[in-house]
This record gives C-alpha cells, structure tokens and sequence, in this order.
C-alpha cells in the first residue's frame, strides 16, 4: 500500500498553506546561483499543485514573495519577477486543464506592470474554474495586512458606516486580502526553518504546522502525502477537551 492510498480523503485540510523555502540553499548546495534554485522550485510547485488538486483539496496558498523579498538583491528580485511571469504563461494551460481557478493576495500594486498584467490575464481566464483554488502569496506580508485592515475599518468608524461595536472577527476577515478564503488547517513550511516568517498571522491561529527538512526544488508528491498523513493523526481541539470534540 502506497501513502496515498492511506489518506483519509474524508479528512482533508479544506486550506492547506505552503512556505515554499530552501531553493537558494538548493542551489548553492550545487555549486550554482540561486536563480537555478527558484528555477527548479517551480518545479516543485506545479507537482504540488497538481497533486493538491488530485486529492481534493480545495483551496492551496503559497507563499511566492513576501514584502520583505523586495529587500534581496536586484538581480535576483527581478529574476523571481521574470520567473513568475514566464510561470504564469506556461502554467495557464495545466491550471485550465485541472480546472484551478487562480487568486492572488498581498500588494500587487509593487509588482512590475508587465508581471501585473500576466496575473490578472491568468486570474481573468481561470475565474469559472471550481475544482480547487490556488492562491499565491506575492508582495505579501500578515502585518502588512493588518495594518490594511485596521485602517479600513478605521475610515469605516470615522465615517458612520460602522460603529466600534460592530467590529468583531468577522468584519476583520472582511477586510483582509483572503475574506473569501476559509482559514488555514495545514501550514507546512520546508527547508528545515521552524517560523512563521509573517505569512497568514491571522489565518492560521488553529492550523496545524508542519515543517520538513527537505528543500522546496526536492519537495515531493510524497513530502506532501506525508504532512497530510501526520495532519491526519492529530486532534484537533480548537481549545476544548478531547472528550468534548468526541
């Protein structure tokens, strides 16, 4: 029996989160720039993706560049920009053909003009697609967001529309970039670092985490199978007992 044949597909993460990490330590274990490292990490990303769709996840987020990546050399910022755009072209067919229907969050109005436009071209095309949502994480950052927030809602008191009563965690998910997205159940983040790295603060106060030591260009069909496998064996409480959730 393979690891796949022993998922629970009753029991499936609803939003499964990935930090895709390692590509440049991927590379340089290979003697090479860490351009070949994002390279091969895409990759990784469409087996993934395939993979999530296949089972029946239906929502997956990636974490593609967040606000602090505009700190990395340029060379390499517009290496990823160029990369992301290529990605977006080539990947437009496999995404229609899996019937993935593509969402972006974070600040796009910082991404190159040439990378928005390829972006809404793909989110335009894939906006019927219903067998899974796939949402990349680009010029994203949870405090950042947050900061959105709080003032959205700020204007929104200041201006009579809504009153401090009112605000509630729901009126917060409203005016965060995933208020269509349900909250996060599985996180995984490879590479072997065990942090956050501001990515979905909010989204994920009840997620499961789940880090690898494998590099993201090396993350697998069976990496995946296997951090399903272990979300699947644990209990999830949601801060009651484990005789009140039986």
């Amino acid at each position: 029996m393979s690891l796949k044949d022993t998922i629970n597909l009753e029991n499936l993460p609803k939003h499964l989160a990935i930090i895709m990490d390692g590509n440049g330590r991927w590379a340089k274990q290979k003697g090479m720039l860490r351009a070949f490292g994002h390279e091969n990490g895409t990759k990784s990303v469409r087996v993934t993706v395939e993979s999530c769709a296949k089972l029946g996840i239906e929502n997956l987020t990636l974490y593609a560049f967040s606000t602090e990546n505009w700190n990395r050399p340029k060379l390499e910022v517009d290496t990823l920009m160029k990369l992301l755009i290529n990605s977006l072209k080539n990947e437009l067919k496999t995404l229609s053909g899996n019937d993935i229907r593509l969402n972006c969050i974070g600040n796009i109005d910082l991404l190159p003009k040439s990378a928005q436009k390829q972006l809404e071209e793909v989110i335009t095309k894939t906006k019927d697609n219903k067998r899974m949502t796939l949402t990349l994480a680009l010029s994203y950052g949870s405090r950042e967001e947050i900061v959105r927030a709080v003032r959205a809602i700020s204007d929104k008191v200041k201006n009579n529309i809504i009153s401090t009563t009112d605000i509630d965690e729901s009126i917060i998910n409203q005016h965060l970039y995933t208020q269509n997205l349900p909250d996060v159940d599985l996180l995984i983040r490879t590479s072997g670092e065990h942090r956050i790295s501001n990515f979905l603060l909010w989204q994920i106060a009840y997620a499961e985490l789940y880090f690898t030591d494998v590099l993201w260009p090396d993350f697998s069909e069976e990496n995946l199978y296997e951090a399903i496998v272990s979300y699947q064996k644990r209990e999830r409480r949601f801060g009651k007992t484990s005789e009140q959730i039986k």
